[in-house]
């Protein structure tokens, strides 16, 4: 599924288009709809440079059994395991 945002909604929240889709992932990270690893990936970023953005803002890691079988599952398409 894919999400059409209208320029205005992005210009009168004051944030670059960057920074919107930063606080949508960041929002959906503290609601735990998504996944540490899921919330890097949307960003196109490495999973230490989130937890650092995470870690700027006071927002603590929360990580599960799902959340780790999704970065085995992660690591292994990677070819890093």
């Amino acid at each position: 599924m894919s999400l059409l945002i209208a320029d205005e909604i992005v210009k009168a929240s004051g944030w670059s288009e960057k920074e919107f889709m930063q606080e949508i992932v960041l929002m959906l990270f503290q609601n735990d709809k998504i996944s540490l690893g899921k919330a890097a990936e949307m960003l196109n970023i490495s999973q230490i440079s989130f937890q650092k953005m995470l870690a700027n803002r006071g927002i603590t890691i929360h990580y599960d059994v799902t959340e780790l079988q999704e970065d085995i599952e992660h690591f292994t398409a990677k070819g890093w395991l």
